[in-house]
């Protein structure tokens, strides 16, 4: 319940609630939870109050699981990402900003092996074919030349945060242009990724 409470906080629901500390504490989690669970059909204990939007999430999580479960999944990646940020706006707003200033940050991250990426990046010369992008064919050679020797963006198939700790194999890498690779990983309607596979699929949709 402390997670859950901790990840709810951070979701930029309404302006200001999270600086509430009542807004979703770990007791308000807690007891919005046991709303929940009553409140499910084959329930036969005490059922407790849970209201009208609670009647209503636990009949879409009862209906679409699937896709309740993704938007879920979503929302944990967003938070943990930092993708989801709420930015309350500023009195007296101009088109001057005060930038450059150094600053710590502290981070989580998934280990990655660049050794591991390097190799499949260079296979590609090795093999005797341009270096492109998997999703749009984008040919780095063809556009800069020399200068883009050795640089392309190496994306997992599979996210690692949805496969965790896992053994990466040089085909779990496509080779992408940065826009294709930020288009894999943009959230939208609920799904936090997509495949080169799918996004391929999306753009030759829009090119008939």
């Amino acid at each position: 319940m402390q997670n859950l409470s901790q990840i709810l906080r951070k979701l930029p629901l309404r302006d200001g609630a999270a600086a509430d500390p009542r807004f979703r504490s770990h007791g308000s989690v807690s007891l919005k939870s046991g709303n929940i669970v009553t409140a499910r059909a084959g329930y036969h204990g005490v059922a407790m109050k849970g209201g009208q939007l609670t009647g209503e999430v636990v009949a879409d999580f009862t209906e679409r699981p699937d896709e309740m479960l993704s938007a879920a999944k979503a929302l944990r990646a967003g938070v943990a990402s930092a993708k989801i940020v709420g930015i309350p706006a500023q009195e007296g707003e101009t088109d001057l900003a005060r930038e450059g200033q150094l600053l710590r940050r502290w981070a989580l991250y998934r280990e990655r092996n660049k050794p591991l990426s390097d190799r499949r990046i260079h296979a590609v010369p090795e093999e005797g074919v341009p270096l492109r992008c998997g999703v749009c064919s984008f040919d780095f050679t063809a556009s800069y030349g020399e200068l883009r020797d050795g640089y392309i963006e190496v994306h997992h198939s599979l996210p690692l945060h949805v496969s965790g700790v896992t053994e990466t194999r040089l085909l779990d890498l496509a080779l992408l242009w940065f826009n294709c690779h930020r288009m894999c990983h943009k959230s939208f309607r609920g799904e936090s990724w997509r495949t080169p596979d799918v996004l391929r699929e999306q753009m030759q949709k829009l090119e008939q």
